[in-house]
Parts: structure tokens; sequence; C-alpha cells
């Protein structure tokens, strides 16, 4: 499969070199462009590009920035893209830790419904609930009992499919996590964020979410606006 991944970051690079080991077509591009990359790209056979090239590499396009940069990417990205290519979303909101405050979310906009109306597209969220060193060491074949599962949220079956099975081959099942407007039950401070639960936890842990975010994920008053 052919995948663009917009972020060489925590997630990002870890998802880069782990589909590229898969023997996936992998580009990668980061806001400060190809050439940083070289290094990563000798290592992991991922190919740098830049930004407007990612979201055009093929099949799959993941998205793996700070929310307070999806703003920052071209205003047309996408153009042109067919709608057949899946976009992923795996970002969390971190208004006091790193992208301060952004009023729609602060809301009760989810965070990955408020990445789709700014990208101008339908995505999926997925892989925001697992550290970057699990995602990279904790694989385990289908069916061993312990397995991590991973919820995915979004509005097209076809890409959550997609998605589902991209998770699988990572070593990792995946969960159903609803549409795009029930991705909340996967943020920072639900009982999946960062617990590596089994696929049976996890259904368990979807149902049992709040949404309300924990004081932690909200700006406070002294949050810079974004």
């Amino acid at each position: 499969m052919r995948i663009g991944i917009i972020g060489a970051g925590n997630i990002g690079g870890t998802l880069a070199r782990r589909l590229a080991a898969l023997g996936h077509q992998v580009s990668i591009a980061n806001s400060r462009g190809p050439d940083s990359l070289a290094a990563f790209a000798r290592e992991t056979s991922a190919r740098p590009v830049t930004v407007e090239d990612a979201a055009r590499a093929g099949d799959v396009v993941i998205i793996s920035i700070p929310l307070k940069n999806i703003d920052k990417l071209p205003r047309d990205l996408f153009k042109g893209v067919p709608d057949s290519v899946v976009v992923v979303d795996t970002g969390n909101y971190y208004p006091r830790q790193r992208d301060g405050r952004i009023d729609p979310i602060e809301r009760g906009a989810t965070e990955t419904r408020w990445v789709a109306d700014r990208l101008g597209r339908s995505v999926v969220k997925a892989f925001n609930n697992i550290y970057a060193r699990h995602l990279l060491e904790r694989s385990k074949p289908k069916g061993t009992a312990g397995r991590i599962a991973l919820p995915i949220a979004g509005d097209d079956p076809r890409a959550k499919e997609i998605v589902s099975r991209l998770l699988d081959e990572l070593g990792f099942d995946a969960v159903d996590g609803g549409g795009l407007d029930e991705s909340w039950r996967q943020q920072p401070g639900t009982p999946v964020y960062g617990t590596d639960l089994d696929a049976a936890g996890v259904r368990r842990g979807l149902a049992e979410a709040k949404q309300e975010r924990p004081a932690e994920f909200r700006a406070g008053e002294a949050a810079v606006s974004g």
C-alpha cells in the first residue's frame, strides 16, 4: 500500500518506521522539508517528500502533527486528491501542555471533527491513544491473549476497514469506536487513553467514557488562543 505520513514526531515517525518495515511504500513529510529527513529515510527506507507530495502519495494519508499546527497546513492540501484516499488523524488536544486554546473544541467539537472541518475531508481517528514506544514494541500476532486493541472512529466504513487492516498488520486489534462525533470516547482523559487494553477492555472503556474533559485537558484562563 502507498502511504503518506505528515509529521515525523513520535507517532508519525514510529508509524513510518513500522509500515516501511512491513513493505508498504511510505512517504514522509515534516514542516522542515525533505532534506531534514534524509537520515531517517536512509534508516527506514521511507521516502522524504514535501507535505503536498505526502498528501498525494497514494492510498492512505496519516496526519500526525500537533493540533495547533493543523491551520498551518496548506489550505488546498487535498485539492485534487481522490475521495477514495483514506485520511487518518492521530492527534490529541493538549491545550495546557502544547496547543493553546482552540475555541470550537472548548465549546464541544470533537478533536478530529474539528480537524476534518479544517481539512475539508472525511477523516478517521486512530493511533491517538497509544504511546509511541508501545506502538513500536508491543505488537502481537493475531489471536494472542492480551493483544493490545486500538479504537477507530469515523463516518466511512470503508476507510475504517482499511485502517483496521493496517492495525492488524502492525500487530494490534481494531475496535470500532463509532462515528467521528463519538471519537471523544478515545480522547485524552478517557478510560482507553494510554491504557493498552485488549479488545474487550477497549469496548468497555468506550462505553464507560464521559464526555466532559478532565481539567488538565481543558484550556485554563491563561491559555493562549489558537
